[in-house]
């Protein structure tokens, strides 16, 4: 049966001219259609659905005209609306995606902002001399032996005042998994 022949036979709703144009076409346009989506299953899938709409659509077929032209244009426009969703999707995605990153941005700089309050409590509970000396060294800097030297204790104290405040700043987060560390110079 030839294109002609299908085509008149198609419009009366035979199915075996429908799979002669099928057997004929599936591959050609497979092929055809790869060189856009370099992914022949893809392809396949966007074929299968140009003979749907090949079948659902032969009344519009005219008669004395080979379909390979109709066949070829429809599964371009498939593989044009796949293309259009795929987009839609990946925009979508994407929103999403930047959607999530603010939240988790913004519950970052809340948590953040609640561990540096809570390390601000905990250090204006530390007795006054333990309290100067950590803010001494962790918030200007300053190093053991100068802080020795200006409050006119030894060096040995002001460590000792340190393993104080590190202890109790510990054990206020222990629950926490924050590297103190990081935090120290925060809580000005």
């Amino acid at each position: 049966m030839n294109d002609l022949e299908a085509v008149k036979a198609l419009k009366q709703g035979d199915k075996r001219a429908f799979k002669c144009l099928f057997e004929r076409y599936y591959d050609r346009l497979v092929a055809y259609i790869t060189t856009y989506t370099h992914d022949p299953i893809k392809s396949e899938d966007i074929v299968q659905q140009t003979f749907i709409n090949f079948w659902d659509d032969r009344l519009k077929l005219i008669e004395g005209r080979s379909p390979k032209g109709y066949l070829y244009a429809i599964a371009r426009n498939r593989y044009l609306d796949t293309v259009k969703k795929e987009k839609k999707q990946e925009k979508l995605l994407s929103q999403i995606w930047e959607r999530a990153l603010r939240d988790r941005i913004q519950e970052d700089v809340e948590t953040l902002e609640r561990r540096i309050q809570k390390m601000k409590r905990v250090v204006e509970s530390l007795p006054p001399k333990c309290k100067e000396i950590i803010q001494m060294n962790k918030v200007q800097g300053i190093k053991y032996r100068e802080i020795a030297e200006h409050l006119g204790v030894s060096v040995k104290t002001v460590e000792s005042q340190m393993r104080i405040a590190f202890a109790k700043i510990r054990e206020a987060f222990k629950d926490d998994n924050l590297l103190l560390f990081l935090m120290f110079g925060k809580f000005r």
